[in-house]
C-alpha cells in the first residue's frame, strides 16, 4: 500500500490513479475528467497504454440468464441487467467499461 500525497488516502501499489481525489501517481498531478457532450455524458478519457483519448463507442446492456421456452418472459424477471458505457482505443484496441451515471 501507498499513500496519496494529495489526500493521504492508502492506494493498492498496482494503482496510478488514487480511487479518493484522481492524483496520478505517473503524472504528479490531480486528473480532471471533463463531460465532453453534457447529454450523453461521454467522458474525455485517455488509454492508459496509449495515452491517445479513447473513442465511445456507445451504451451496451447485457443480462445474465436464459429465456426457457414459453415461460421465457416470465423467467426474465429474475435476470441480472447491467448497462455499461463501451470506450474503445483507436491505436491497440483497448476496450473500457464504465458504468453510465444516472
Amino acid at each position: 500500500m501507498k499513500n496519496c500525497p494529495n489526500c493521504k488516502s492508502e492506494v493498492e501499489d498496482n494503482f496510478n490513479l488514487c480511487w479518493n481525489c484522481n492524483y496520478s501517481f505517473s503524472e504528479n498531478k490531480v486528473v480532471e475528467f471533463e463531460d465532453v457532450d453534457e447529454k450523453q455524458s461521454v467522458k474525455a478519457i485517455d488509454c492508459l497504454r496509449c495515452k491517445v483519448p479513447l473513442a465511445f463507442s456507445g451504451n451496451f446492456k447485457f443480462h445474465e440468464g436464459t429465456r426457457y421456452g414459453i415461460f421465457g418472459n416470465v423467467f426474465e424477471a429474475f435476470t441480472n441487467r447491467e448497462s455499461f458505457d463501451l470506450y474503445i482505443c483507436p491505436k491497440c484496441g483497448k476496450v473500457e467499461f464504465f458504468s453510465p451515471e444516472i
